[in-house]
């Protein structure tokens, strides 16, 4: 594991373009087993978990064209590969479980080890899943590995589920499209990845209602065509350079057409002091005057809450805590998807910030410290590693984020970017 290596208070500014959504654009590449013609993907980022998909799309038969200077993808599946044996799931990465639907349909039989390794952000039940295969007439038999069975036609369900499950909703879209009549699903997510696998599948001839939406309703039709698709830009990545932007006293664009999904997450990184110009497909971090917004409740601390979209996101509250340790004002931050997903936050404390950890869920930062570089350990949690460097980065002096490796699964050429910008981080 690399270490990343922070010199901090330095502006970083410029223009730049995002990558394309690693949570839309995974999904949309097992949706591409829902049909036997080509399907071409643009903007697709260069991570490492679209490397291990294609490897096993081709382990299949499939024909792959990629070509990373255009950023686009082109994929043709062979479905007798996938019929003549049991069809057994990559691991390794977590969008393995994103194959269940689409591979269950093209294979009678499947096999599924929950061993892949993502982040570590507590427990993620994969039960939803199974659940929404078992509706749709599957049977499941043992644990490591699970093996999946499918021997009835597929038909339309009603499901209701217990949370608005980001990967359940992919799964759910992916087999309602081809079961025979109607489906739907109530407290469906509605992230802007979500919507992106919904919009290809519609261009691919998917009949879908309620895009964007907790209520999806689909009807099943009997083939999906090929199709050229568009991965959104990141809204993550947006929202990590304006933060780095502002909180090092630069003045940084971010050229992307996700300015309207950006509005509460603008709204609540407000709340830390940063300032933001939103323009026709741009966005500028202008400063940060580093006051937390008093609420008018004045019994009441200042808060920021991550929970399912249309919520502030779960996968950006690290960030805004790295951000709020340079804050001069108190403010709670609230997890309501993850448990034990704060833990890391002690790590703040060799910067100089004062933090109290409440519960599981619940952290409070505590403003106006004195910070100073330090050597921080990073947890197996992309997000953390960004709140790590956004902590170093507002300090003078040389940081040194330990064990910084996972960063790059989602963030292509992140150090190259920023360096380029003016900030001076390195690996080593």
């Amino acid at each position: 594991m690399a270490d990343l290596i922070v010199d901090g208070a330095n502006p970083v500014s410029g223009t730049i373009r995002p990558s394309g959504n690693k949570n839309a654009v995974l999904p949309m590449l097992c949706a591409t087993l829902l049909t036997d013609e080509a399907v071409t993907l643009t903007n697709v980022p260069e991570i490492s978990d679209i490397d291990k998909l294609v490897e096993y799309f081709r382990s299949k038969g499939s024909r792959v064209q990629r070509s990373l200077e255009a950023q686009t993808l082109t994929i043709q599946h062979d479905f007798k590969a996938f019929a003549t044996t049991d069809a057994e799931l990559p691991v390794g990465i977590r969008a393995a479980v994103l194959l269940l639907a689409p591979v269950l349909l093209r294979s009678d039989h499947l096999i599924f080890d929950t061993e892949a390794k993502g982040c570590a952000l507590g427990v993620r039940e994969i039960d939803p899943h199974l659940e929404i295969l078992e509706r749709f007439g599957g049977t499941i038999a043992g644990t490591h590995p699970y093996r999946i069975e499918r021997r009835n036609q597929i038909k339309g369900v009603h499901l209701w589920p217990d949370y608005a499950s980001v990967t359940a909703t992919e799964t759910f879209v992916m087999i309602a499209a081809l079961a025979h009549g109607t489906s739907t699903m109530n407290n469906a997510a509605s992230e802007p990845h979500v919507q992106a696998l919904c919009d290809m599948l519609a261009t691919m001839g998917a009949d879908i209602d309620g895009i964007g939406t907790s209520r999806l309703t689909v009807r099943g039709v009997g083939k999906l065509s090929g199709t050229t698709a568009r991965v959104p830009d990141d809204h993550h990545e947006v929202a990590t350079f304006l933060a780095i932007g502002a909180v090092t006293g630069g003045r940084l664009t971010v050229e992307t057409d996700m300015g309207p999904q950006l509005t509460l997450i603008l709204r609540q990184f407000g709340k830390l002091g940063l300032e933001f110009e939103v323009e026709d497909g741009k966005v500028t971090a202008t400063g940060w005057t580093r006051k937390v917004t008093e609420p008018y409740t004045a019994e009441m601390l200042p808060k920021i809450e991550a929970a399912p979209w249309p919520y502030f996101p779960a996968d950006l509250l690290p960030h805004a805590i790295g951000i709020s340790v340079g804050c001069t004002g108190d403010i709670l931050f609230w997890n309501k998807v993850y448990e034990g997903a704060l833990g890391w936050s002690a790590e703040l404390l060799k910067f100089g910030a004062r933090v109290h950890l409440s519960d599981p869920h619940r952290l409070v930062v505590f403003g106006g410290n004195p910070l100073r570089p330090a050597t921080v350990e990073a947890p197996y949690i992309i997000r953390v590693v960004v709140a790590l460097l956004l902590a170093a980065i507002q300090i003078p002096g040389e940081s040194r984020i330990k064990n910084a490796d996972p960063i790059r699964r989602a963030y292509p050429h992140f150090v190259e970017k920023l360096t380029k910008l003016g900030a001076k981080v390195r690996w080593e």
